[in-house]
């Protein structure tokens, strides 16, 4: 979606939700609010966190939850590597830079601001608190931004409706002993509402979370798709996002293809079904969370074995290339993506077919030797191939539990608790010789490519008059 398009569907999400709430606003003020929006939505480094996602996580038939949609992103400061200039207009008065870690200004610092106050206790911070970058800040900063643009506009109590649905999206948050994070939040709503004397009641603040739950449950919502193959290409879409050479027109290094993938698959093994996906009384209803949350056990259970599949090939990839150097590119190791270049040859091209394939022991080993062969869905990054051709071959080659075995190895290996020779001495021997024959004739193939170069060179000195020499010899007179 390009940047004119996401502009328009902006616009026309908010004059729906204004009108619903029955708000008076200038049709310039809407254009101007829904410009603040898709700038930083539409920035270079966004490719999951895209107007896209926060069109989906609104859904279409909710005011509140539409209008904090549009905002829950848009302060996202990871993947921005800043704050959108426009956006900061709300944020520096409140906020500062201390040690390179935002923090909220000091009581003495702050001038009164009952807005600003509100939004600070929905998510339960004070003055003074250092933000954390993955408990809150950028859910905070974008819920400040939604309550301060909307503010001339909207009612107080809209205005807290709007900001606690985007506390909820704060992620991956456990109970605390029986208390869930939704009646945590219903009880800070509770103080909220009476401590400001607004007109909330209880029933209006337990519509609230459910309206919150449900922008939670949808901003998630594709741990829980029936296809692995897409929950996987919107795991690549994250990828780009926190590891920015990935965006280097493929020219991103072995050690930085490592590194995205190795924290992406440390942060799937870590988390836990149980945490993604919110219910507050009935709120989604029992069936429908629990087929959320057994899918999602699935996906994890998908994605950490396919991850370490791709960590392993890779791991064999980056020692055998280690002598050259740490930013010995990928496609030097592997070729370059076959969008990059007209009739290229890649290091799969050399690999030979196995006589007898390692044959998969159950369903799961099924799905993720398909989808390291066949690829994942199409992601919004063209930045790697779908499908994993050295993983592939070496799966096939050795099986998945020698490959579980040599994830565990490679991860040593990248604590640097191991040197690269000892683990390409432990890998087996007959893969790691055909991968090192098939870099081999990769490199000799380049080398034919630029040695063409040099025939014609040398067919050009074999003339009596060429047109170099012609040129020389006009341009001394």
């Amino acid at each position: 979606m390009d940047s004119k398009e996401a502009y328009l569907q902006c616009l026309e999400k908010l004059i729906w939700a204004i009108d619903r709430l029955n708000a008076e606003v200038e049709p310039t003020e809407l254009a101007r609010i829904a410009e603040l929006i898709v700038q930083p939505m539409t920035g270079s480094w966004r490719f999951f966190h895209t107007p896209e996602h926060i069109f989906e996580v609104g859904g279409k038939e909710d005011a509140i939850e539409i209008l904090a949609a549009l905002f829950h992103d848009i302060v996202y400061v990871q993947v921005d590597r800043s704050i959108n200039f426009n956006v900061s207009y709300y944020i520096t008065p409140v906020t500062k830079e201390v040690n390179k870690q935002l923090q909220i200004r000091e009581q003495s610092e702050l001038s009164a601001d009952a807005t600003f106050e509100m939004v600070m206790l929905v998510f339960g911070f004070v003055p003074g608190e250092v933000l954390n970058p993955f408990s809150g800040q950028n859910e905070f900063l974008s819920a400040l931004v939604a309550a301060k643009a909307l503010e001339p506009f909207l009612k107080r109590e809209q205005l807290l409706q709007i900001a606690a649905c985007i506390e909820a999206t704060i992620p991956f948050r456990p109970a605390e002993g029986r208390v869930t994070v939704s009646q945590r939040l219903y009880d800070r709503l509770q103080a909220i509402n009476s401590l400001f004397n607004l007109s909330l009641t209880d029933e209006e603040m337990r519509e609230t979370i459910k309206k919150a739950v449900r922008i939670s449950n949808r901003d998630v919502i594709s741990f829980s798709h029936q296809s692995s193959a897409h929950f996987l290409a919107n795991t690549w879409n994250l990828l780009p996002e926190t590891n920015h050479n990935l965006t280097c027109c493929g020219f991103y290094t072995v050690r930085d293809y490592r590194i995205a993938i190795l924290k992406m698959e440390g942060f799937l093994s870590y988390l836990q079904p149980e945490v993604i996906f919110r219910q507050f009384e009935g709120c989604p209803d029992d069936r429908t969370y629990q087929r959320w949350e057994t899918t999602a056990r699935y996906n994890l259970e998908i994605a950490k074995l396919y991850l370490g599949c791709k960590l392993a090939a890779i791991a064999l990839l980056e020692a055998l290339s280690s002598s050259l150097g740490i930013n010995v590119s990928l496609a030097m190791m592997m070729g370059e993506l076959p969008d990059r270049t007209v009739g290229g040859v890649r290091l799969e091209s050399f690999f030979p077919e196995i006589e007898k394939p390692y044959n998969p022991k159950n369903s799961l080993e099924s799905e993720v030797l398909n989808l390291l062969e066949n690829g994942r869905a199409k992601s919004n990054s063209n930045s790697d191939l779908e499908h994993s051709p050295l993983a592939t071959f070496v799966v096939k080659f050795v099986g998945f539990d020698e490959m579980c075995y040599q994830c565990d190895r490679a991860k040593e290996l990248f604590k640097q608790n191991l040197e690269a020779d000892d683990f390409i001495t432990d890998f087996n021997p007959i893969v790691t010789k055909i991968v090192v024959d098939s870099i081999l004739k990769l490199f000799e193939s380049r080398k034919s490519t630029i040695y063409r170069h040099y025939q014609i060179i040398s067919e050009l000195k074999s003339k009596p008059q060429t047109n170099f020499q012609e040129r020389h010899f006009l341009s001394n007179g």
